[in-house]
């Protein structure tokens, strides 16, 4: 499987954006998927993810509220909308899958990835 991220820019605090990923190759409809994030410096960290059916969500604390992870099958895509955005939200995202039905919260726990796109939001 393929991923495609877009939807990364740059925002002031309080802002929105939100990003999708499409995914090719083959469907992608009974694959567990995820959202990561990495800051210059620091370790590659769970943001959000999403069962194969989109019938159950998880949330890292620190985006819980204010992010909402959801997918279309039909069309293969999963997205990240991200509201009142702060400065720590600032790094590269990444979109991820597994072909199981559960999600991880590890990163090792995934087998595909996207290239990334950075989100940075000013103060």
């Amino acid at each position: 499987v393929q991923l495609v991220e877009s939807g990364g820019g740059s925002v002031q605090a309080g802002g929105s954006l939100r990003l999708s990923c499409a995914a090719s190759g083959r469907t992608f409809s009974r694959d567990a998927m995820g959202w990561f994030r990495q800051a210059p410096g620091k370790e590659r960290e769970f943001v959000a993810a999403v069962t194969w059916s989109g019938s159950m969500t998880y949330y890292d604390d620190s985006v819980k509220g204010r992010f909402t992870i959801s997918r279309d099958n039909a069309k293969n895509t999963v997205y990240l909308q991200m509201n009142s955005l702060k400065p720590e939200d600032t790094a590269v995202y990444y979109c991820t899958g597994k072909s199981a039905l559960y999600p991880d919260y590890r990163p090792d726990g995934y087998e595909y990835w996207g290239q990334g796109t950075q989100v940075t939001v000013s103060s």
